[in-house]
């Protein structure tokens, strides 16, 4: 199998247990250890320090939610809590997983502002241009939205029959974009949602040939990391944002990038003021932060790469259990950044709760720490 050798190297795996390694959560870029967890909490925030410490507690103390790594709170663009695992610290680069999506359709909307994309036209691939493939009507706002129709199945049993696990460690991995796009139409465009890392994947691969119509792979890493610096990672203050890249030179936007908790927070911010810095500076417009709070119309849960905190059968958050208005950027294993406009909060949980209970039990607590607080 082949795969990026910076891939594996900033990573730190060995290529035959990639796929094991992903599942078990071993994907991390981490700091030195230390002695002890960093854990600061303003005492002079809206709620009592006590009452702020005894929710974030139980996150880090209760063995029944796996691990926390970072726990994070902003309240008006301010850090007033701020929790780490030994080993972590504010300095530590955290695996996204699929808070990527997110961080790729804020890149997409970028480039619809710039007039390089349409939301409603059919997207440009090869592979499905030839005459009466249906895969040539699939539009931008679909694959956005989860609604390509693409037979791509995200998670298999065992989890090497999965197309995510498949496309990101085996036999799709030398080049991401040629895994996703070679799936044949399972329904017809737009009719069913259908969670797909291969749809983010698809994304990136046309962003950056909107950036370059080189197939070098480093003309290609070149042109997108250059769109990402510009346009989200400076104005945005993500300093730590560091995207991967698979071998043919496509940013691997539906799972694999990394940045501290702090910045995962800053990136929330953003979301939260409608697309714009702490200054004041339009970064994203903000119509298309908009949209990607909008429910799809075939799940009111999901918006474009986006979660919503509404009642569905695929639900990634805790509707009932906190405002109606909060959305979120949601990772594998209980990768969370929660965002409550009514309460001008943002809560970053980044860690490793591999089994279904235990991402409840950590989305209940979130949702008690989000309680807490007045909105």
């Amino acid at each position: 199998m082949q795969i990026d050798s910076r891939i594996v190297k900033r990573l730190g795996l060995a290529t035959g247990a990639l796929g094991a390694m992903a599942i078990a959560g071993a994907l991390v870029v981490r700091a030195a250890p230390a002695a002890d967890p960093v854990y600061r909490v303003a005492s002079d925030a809206v709620v009592g320090e006590s009452a702020l410490r005894g929710a974030i507690a139980p996150l880090f103390d209760d063995g029944a939610m796996g691990q926390t790594r970072a726990l994070l709170v902003m309240r008006d663009g301010q850090v007033i809590a701020e929790r780490y695992a030994p080993g972590y610290g504010p300095d530590t680069k955290l695996l996204s997983w699929s808070i990527a999506k997110s961080v790729t359709a804020v890149l997409v909307g970028l480039m619809v502002s710039d007039g390089r994309l349409a939301l409603d036209s059919p997207v440009p691939v090869a592979a499905w241009s030839q005459p009466g493939d249906p895969r040539g009507r699939i539009t931008l706002r679909q694959l956005l939205q989860m609604r390509s129709g693409l037979d791509h199945v995200e998670d298999g049993d065992p989890v090497t029959d999965g197309d995510t696990v498949r496309m990101l460690f085996m036999d799709g991995a030398p080049d991401m974009r040629a895994y996703a796009e070679s799936k044949p139409q399972a329904q017809a465009p737009g009719e069913v949602f259908s969670y797909s890392t291969g749809s983010s994947i698809i994304l990136s691969d046309l962003m950056t040939r909107m950036l370059t119509n080189s197939p070098d792979p480093d003309v290609r890493r070149r042109a997108m990391q250059s769109f990402i610096d510009g346009r989200l990672k400076a104005p945005g203050k993500l300093s730590s944002l560091t995207p991967e890249y698979d071998a043919a030179g496509t940013m691997i936007g539906g799972s694999i990038l990394h940045m501290t908790a702090r910045d995962y927070g800053r990136f929330g911010e953003l979301l939260r003021n409608h697309g714009r810095s702490p200054n004041g500076h339009q970064i994203v417009p903000e119509k298309w932060v908009d949209f990607m709070r909008t429910p799809s119309p075939r799940n009111a849960a999901y918006g474009a790469h986006l979660w919503l905190n509404r009642d569905s059968s695929e639900s990634a958050l805790m509707p009932g259990l906190a405002p109606q208005s909060l959305f979120g950027c949601v990772g594998h294993n209980g990768q969370y950044i929660l965002i409550s406009p009514s309460q001008r909060l943002t809560v970053v949980r980044i860690g490793m709760s591999p089994e279904k209970e235990q991402r409840a039990a950590v989305r209940g607590a979130l949702a008690k720490l989000i309680g807490i607080f007045p909105g």
